[in-house]
């Protein structure tokens, strides 16, 4: 189900639960469940489209696929400045693709289960294996230099990803403080990983 109908259908079924009464504390002793919307449903009803859909499902995928690439890499590199700086970048994908999905819910948007609109997300997905597909010949490899350089295509092709969501006319305005947010500390940790490629 698209974000739009989504939230319109949870706009509307809370609307009959509260005509008959049935106030959202006292729901749970009737098994319903009252289900949360965001406050500015009628301004944003007009903006939630496809396409904001399509943004948020492509940057959680993302963020996984680099959390789980960056804990691959803090286990491969042998210094344990990098692998404490390296597990802490797994963490913050993490928690990008956390904070995603629990904004893009307050839409009516759930990226688990919108994995087949257009394909976009499997293109996504496939885009950002391909930045980290070279991982693990590197860990095997045991250079930590190549490992960082791994990290540092797989953020590249993150970035791309952002950009393409930023450069939409139709996000919400809190889904592009967040997304620009992430996108500026994302950079920050590619720029990171580009100095220590060249120490290391």
């Amino acid at each position: 189900m698209h974000g739009l109908e989504q939230l319109t259908l949870n706009f509307v079924r809370n609307l009959l639960l509260l005509s008959h009464g049935i106030l959202p504390e006292c729901q749970h002793w009737l098994g319903i469940s009252y289900v949360p919307y965001h406050p500015n449903f009628l301004s944003i009803m007009a903006t939630i489209t496809g396409e904001t859909a399509r943004a948020y499902n492509d940057l959680v995928e993302i963020n996984k696929t680099a959390a789980k690439g960056y804990q691959e890499a803090a286990e491969g590199v042998s210094s344990p400045d990098l692998k404490s700086k390296l597990s802490e970048l797994s963490q913050q994908r993490a928690q990008f693709a956390s904070d995603l999905s629990r904004q893009a819910s307050q839409y009516g948007i759930n990226p688990e289960n919108e994995s087949t609109i257009e394909g976009v997300v499997a293109d996504a997905a496939a885009a950002v294996h391909r930045g980290w597909i070279n991982i693990k010949s590197a860990i095997t490899g045991q250079d930590d230099s190549a490992i960082l350089g791994e990290c540092e295509t797989g953020d590249a092709t993150a970035l791309q990803t952002y950009e393409t969501a930023l450069r939409s006319s139709e996000l919400p305005v809190e889904a592009r403080n967040i997304i620009q947010k992430q996108h500026g500390e994302i950079l920050s940790a590619k720029n990171w990983v580009t100095q220590q490629k060249g120490t290391h």
